[in-house]
């Protein structure tokens, strides 16, 4: 059953005209900035090539491309999730399908899994970008493939809190803006430099960025790991106890 309920969300979701417009508005920017980066890239490249242990083409190209696209990500996911749990709240469908013979647990699962298998292949299609560059030179597989893994540890993390998000209100809009509030703010939350070393310490662990930055750097780390594990686990248990609750109270 949360297979069947995620290929819908996935249908859905093509089915939207925003989400191919943000498909093609991504790989227009994407497109841009990865041309840049070779631009820079080539001209750089006579002077690195006398320098030993100069970085190559993974840290001056894929690896920037790859930052931005998380953020980039991170602005557009709040206009995908906006929708799963509002628009059926809005609709009035929510109570036919938290009164369907199916558990909470499927449902909710269903619908990250939906939402999360978009993400998934819009970033395969972003992919194909640096992927290219394998015809004209050699790129360092382990950070390419830890770049990878922690971008869509990172997209399935802004699929749960989309999710949870959209299980608060009917209104899709204040659904995206939510989403996208919390989602700046963990971002950017170690940027405060005055504040203990304890506090400073725990921001830089809340940091969504601060986890990405170590798998773009080729370094694969159960900290990490657990890190996105845990924010996941985290959103996908508060919206199912959201809906639970809600399912009780009619």
């Amino acid at each position: 059953m949360i297979f069947t309920i995620a290929i819908r969300e996935l249908k859905n979701l093509f089915l939207s005209p925003l989400a191919w417009a943000i498909l093609a508005v991504l790989q227009l920017i994407m497109a841009y900035l990865f041309l840049s980066q070779l631009d820079t890239f080539l001209s750089l490249q006579p002077r690195l090539a006398g320098i030993e242990g100069a970085p190559g083409v993974t840290d001056i190209i894929v690896a920037p491309v790859l930052q931005t696209v998380g953020f980039l990500l991170l602005v557009v996911a709040p206009a995908l999730t906006m929708r799963v749990f509002s628009d059926e709240r809005r609709n009035r469908t929510l109570t036919l399908l938290l009164s369907a013979p199916v558990s909470m647990t499927d449902i909710v699962l269903g619908k990250f899994l939906g939402v999360a298998l978009f993400f998934i292949l819009l970033l395969l299609m972003l992919a194909a970008m640096p992927l290219s560059l394998y015809a004209g030179t050699t790129l360092d597989a382990g950070k390419l493939a830890a770049g990878l893994l922690g971008l869509a540890l990172l997209l399935s993390a802004f699929a749960a809190i989309g999710v949870f998000m959209s299980s608060l209100t009917e209104q899709p809009v204040i659904a995206a803006i939510s989403t996208f509030g919390l989602l700046l703010l963990l971002w950017i939350v170690d940027w405060s430099g005055g504040a203990r070393q304890e506090v400073t310490g725990l921001f830089h662990y809340l940091s969504l960025q601060t986890h990405l930055q170590s798998f773009l750097k080729g370094v694969f780390s159960t900290r990490d790991l657990i890190y996105y594990l845990l924010l996941i686990a985290l959103f996908l248990i508060l919206t199912i106890r959201r809906l639970d609750q809600q399912r009780l109270t009619g």
